[in-house]
């Protein structure tokens, strides 16, 4: 029997999600980003389930980080354009960003000469990386008007120019930085006639004014809500992964004795400890503490001791009918209808949602569901 162990992948809630996305910024285009695996969710398989929405309504992109990860898409049979969000890394990938017909950021001087080096076979659709405030990747906007005035007449080598740049925060209940950030945009658009990409998750969710000619939502279309205070729209996510086990044995203790390494949580009262199928060699996260939620059977137990490589324990003392071969939940949907956050359970491990799916390792099976 396989260990019981696996990632559940609601394509049907990823279609959802994404939809959700294009309703909130109706006049703008929405290119996907399944960067990273798609964030943990298998990458093809998140991209055909997409491509297979009603023409008007499929992603007229996707965004991914590089170039490999561009190139497993194609393997995979994806046929939209996919722009790599940190375009080249070195000179000599123009090659394939030219075979396969991709699309790129440019951020920096070196990728503006490489490309202008370049003769592809047909010119490449360029979005210029602006710094406008996050100070990572990017021009100045004062740079980024000299760089567009370059690639524009170079129309043997760059086309469909856009503006691109990244919010800070977004997420956050403080706009204050966000609206400076969206200020020097905005200004640097009207200077230069310019369709801008700015909106990411968060600004999709609950900044309009950003939304541009297109928006890039991520972690969105995977369920996870980004905003440091849920909204109307972001209630509506439904989560796409579910990580699911079953308990595999059962220990009956007495008060004060001790689970798990170092012994750090030791039994209140008489307890039934669930020994759970997952652990950090899955991508559960080693730092979880003590009460972080679990589900099992559907209902809300704790997280009892810490999180081996293999096994994780929880207190299922209050379920008497729980026991070996127990449906466990770690995020995600249960099997009565319950749902468990993933952005709770990160709370719990002092991270994010996007560390979590993203650290779903190999081993674990994904296994993908669609009823549509």
């Amino acid at each position: 029997m396989a260990r019981p162990l696996v990632a559940d992948i609601d394509l049907d809630a990823l279609r959802h999600n994404y939809r959700l996305a294009r309703e909130l910024a109706p006049a703008s285009q929405a290119v996907a980003v399944i960067k990273a695996d798609a964030y943990g969710h298998g990458a093809v398989a998140c991209a055909r389930a997409l491509e297979a929405l009603p023409a008007d309504s499929r992603p007229p992109a996707f965004a991914v980080a590089c170039l490999e990860e561009a190139e497993s898409l194609r393997r995979g049979g994806v046929k939209a354009p996919i722009v790599l969000l940190e375009g080249i890394f070195e000179a000599s990938e123009l090659e394939r960003v030219d075979a396969l017909g991709l699309w790129m950021a440019v951020h920096s001087e070196w990728q503006v000469a490489a490309l202008l080096a370049y003769r592809p076979t047909r010119p490449i659709p360029v979005w210029l990386k602006v710094d406008s405030g996050m100070h990572r990747l990017g021009f100045s906007p004062e740079e980024a008007v000299t760089v567009w005035q370059r690639l524009a007449v170079a129309s043997e080598c760059a086309a469909a120019l856009h503006l691109m740049s990244h919010f800070a925060t977004a997420d956050a209940l403080d706009g204050q930085y966000f609206h400076q950030q969206m200020s020097r945009l905005r200004a640097l658009a009207e200077h230069l006639g310019a369709p801008l990409c700015l909106a990411n998750s968060p600004a999709t969710l609950a900044r309009p004014e950003a939304h541009g000619a297109w928006v890039r939502p991520g972690v969105m279309l995977y369920g996870s809500d980004p905003l440091e205070a849920p909204s109307e729209a972001s209630r509506r996510l439904r989560p796409v992964m579910t990580l699911r086990s079953r308990i595999i044995a059962v220990q009956e203790l007495a008060a004060g004795e001790p689970v798990g390494y170092a012994g750090r949580w030791r039994a209140p009262r008489p307890s039934r400890i669930g020994v759970v199928a997952c652990g950090y060699g899955d991508g559960y996260d080693r730092h979880a503490v003590d009460g972080t939620p679990v589900l099992v059977a559907g209902q809300r137990v704790s997280l009892a001791g810490k999180v081996s490589m293999d096994m994780l324990t929880v207190d299922i003392t209050e379920l008497p009918e729980a026991g070996t071969g127990t449906e466990v939940v770690l995020w995600g949907n249960a099997s009565n209808g319950e749902v468990l956050s993933v952005d709770e359970v990160a709370r719990y491990c002092g991270a994010i949602s996007y560390t979590l799916l993203t650290g779903v390792l190999p081993r674990v099976p994904r296994r993908y569901h669609e009823r549509s």
